[in-house]
């Protein structure tokens, strides 16, 4: 079914599915739509039409918060909330449309990725992106946004879901199909803060005030969504229930707070084997199982035997592991051969935390992870640096834990070059930035020497009561200053910035520690941040190390609940 998008920004009668995703020229329209999803199209296209009504009620209530704010301000932070008042007032149509536009754009990149995934874009250079305490106290206050409308609006939105699945055809729940989100609308929020022709500390101060009004309007709004598909008719979805024997306990599949020991998994490993007993998919099955079914029952020691069937299903989980991609997969399998070798000469290879195989394939796991685009050149040249050492391990016909520490040392290697490739990409970057650095310690800057990388007492348009309160923090200072020191150039760290969780690799840091480079893992952008930045990013839990996940030690959490045996942790 097909539709229109005409100047004004009108539906078309005769195409009532149809989705305006625009109120303009120049704005998007969805032009088919699969027949399941016409009836949550429908529904979006309701909701879009509400919400000039629903940001008129948010500036209302905007106000109102900050009018009461008045009696605990002094007189200059009553000055700039009066000042803030006026301008959103004077700016609400323009501020209109910047919430109603990044609405509609979201919505409908939302409603596009259900229909069909997108490719993977290639990736290409980004210019350098400069990021200060004020740009992330944007970022804190959408954090928070998003927090205060899914807790003040939580049973409002999970009912909603329940509907909106069941316009979508999805009877079981199994994803979120509504598009109206709490980040969705945060997001708009934020969009609509920088419509206002003001300093950031207003803005910043803008969206702290709207984001109570936000969340009560939403909570309001969810619920009478809710009703309006009742009344149509429409059938609620039911979340997937299990109800579990008496007493039992089940967590995500591979979910594990420890680590499995190996030693006592194997003494508690059936025996003797049965012929190919693979817990994997038959696409990810390993074809070379019922060749090491023969070898464990061909061998005389019961412990040997049981090592191999315990390795085999280490390797069985690992592979049908859905979070590990499928090359990273391929590599994983080739290693299956050579592990069931070793593990008949090799006690050792039953220690999981220390053996540098599965030290290896946690690695190489791990970093496939941080860099998710499959097209990037640094994950193919990674992975094919991976695959050769893994050929190589395969062609030796005696296996010894030193071969793979030899491959690990090689694998460490090849990441090192990684770095100081991206790191000499950015050489110029770096040079700017330690310049503008000791600049900084020399007190030789000015303001709009570096666009956006302004601490906020340099801004004298900015009131200093407008960005006090910003840590909010969990933190001590103490400790995000700590945390700070002890991080250094390769470290990996999951950050909000700009509106989206990111992993980011440090690059570099000033010599004074005052500036520090991020590399994007997903693309060739930068950015760099203030110190004060990242210390409120740390202090508000927007920042965090990443921690390397145990892809072993998952397997072997799954391989221990299929056999049901306890084992020590």
């Amino acid at each position: 079914m097909t539709g229109r998008c005409d100047s004004e920004g009108l539906r078309d009668e005769r195409r009532p599915f149809s989705l305006i995703a625009g109120a303009g020229p120049g704005y998007a329209c969805i032009m088919s739509v699969p027949q399941a999803s016409r009836a949550l199209l429908a529904f979006v296209e309701d909701e879009l039409l509400r919400a000039t009504l629903l940001f008129d009620q948010l500036i209302d209530g905007t106000i109102i918060n900050a009018r009461r704010s008045n009696a605990t301000m002094g007189p200059l932070q009553r000055a700039a909330s009066a000042d803030l008042m006026q301008a959103l007032q004077s700016q609400q149509r323009r501020m209109a449309e910047y919430f109603l536009r990044s609405l509609r754009t979201q919505v409908h990149a939302e409603l596009q990725s259900q229909k069909a995934q997108p490719p993977q874009q290639p990736r290409h250079p980004q210019a350098l992106a400069l990021v200060d305490e004020e740009e992330v106290a944007l970022d804190v206050e959408l954090s928070h946004t998003i927090e205060a409308i899914k807790s003040i609006a939580e049973h409002e939105l999970r009912e909603l879901q329940t509907y909106t699945s069941a316009l979508a055809g999805d009877a079981d729940v199994a994803r979120d199909n509504n598009p109206f989100r709490a980040e969705t609308y945060a997001r708009a929020l934020l969009d609509c803060a920088h419509a206002l022709p003001m300093s950031r500390g207003y803005q910043v101060a803008f969206v702290r005030q709207a984001a109570p009004a936000l969340a009560q309007l939403l909570r309001l709004s969810y619920a009478a969504a809710t009703s309006r598909l009742e009344e149509q008719g429409v059938e609620p979805a039911a979340y997937r229930t299990v109800i579990l024997p008496s007493g039992s306990r089940r967590g995500l599949p591979g979910d594990t707070t420890f680590s499995p020991d190996l030693h006592h998994m194997r003494d508690s490993m059936p025996a003797p084997l049965e012929p190919a007993r693979s817990h994997a998919p038959p696409s990810r099955r390993d074809p070379h199982r019922a060749h090491w079914d023969e070898v464990a029952r061909d061998t005389a020691s019961q412990l040997d035997r049981q090592a191999v069937e315990l390795v085999s299903r280490l390797f069985d989980a690992m592979i049908s592991d859905e979070r590990v991609p499928p090359d990273v997969c391929l590599i994983i399998s080739r290693l299956h051969g050579p592990a069931m070798r070793l593990t008949l000469r090799d006690d050792s290879l039953l220690d999981q935390n220390k053996h540098p195989l599965w030290r290896f394939i946690n690695r190489i796991a791990y970093e496939a992870e941080m860099a998710p685009d499959a097209a990037d050149p640094e994950r193919l040249h990674l992975l094919k640096t991976a695959q050769a050492t893994v050929d190589q391990l395969a062609s030796q016909p005696e296996q010894s834990t030193a071969l793979y520490a030899w491959a690990m040392e090689r694998l460490e290697g090849a990441l090192r070059k990684r770095l100081s490739r991206r790191r000499s990409a950015a050489a110029s970057q770096v040079g700017a930035l330690q310049k503008f650095e000791d600049q900084i310690a020399s007190g030789r800057t000015m303001v709009g020497t570096v666009p956006g990388a302004l601490d906020a007492a340099q801004l004298e348009t900015v009131p200093a009561e407008l960005v006090a309160g910003l840590r909010r923090a969990p933190l001590a200072p103490g400790d995000s200053q700590a945390w700070l020191g002890h991080l250094q150039p390769g470290d990996w760290v999951r950050m909000f910035l700009q509106g989206r969780w990111v992993h980011a690799q440090l690059l570099w840091a000033g010599d004074r520690q005052e500036l520090w480079l991020f590399g994007d893992g997903a693309s060739d952008t930068t950015w760099a941040i203030r110190r004060g930045a990242l210390l409120l990013m740390h202090e508000q839990a927007l920042l965090k190390s990443l921690k390397q996940r145990s892809i072993v030690g998952s397997a072997a959490a799954r391989v221990q609940e299929q056999i049901g045996s306890p084992v020590a942790a």
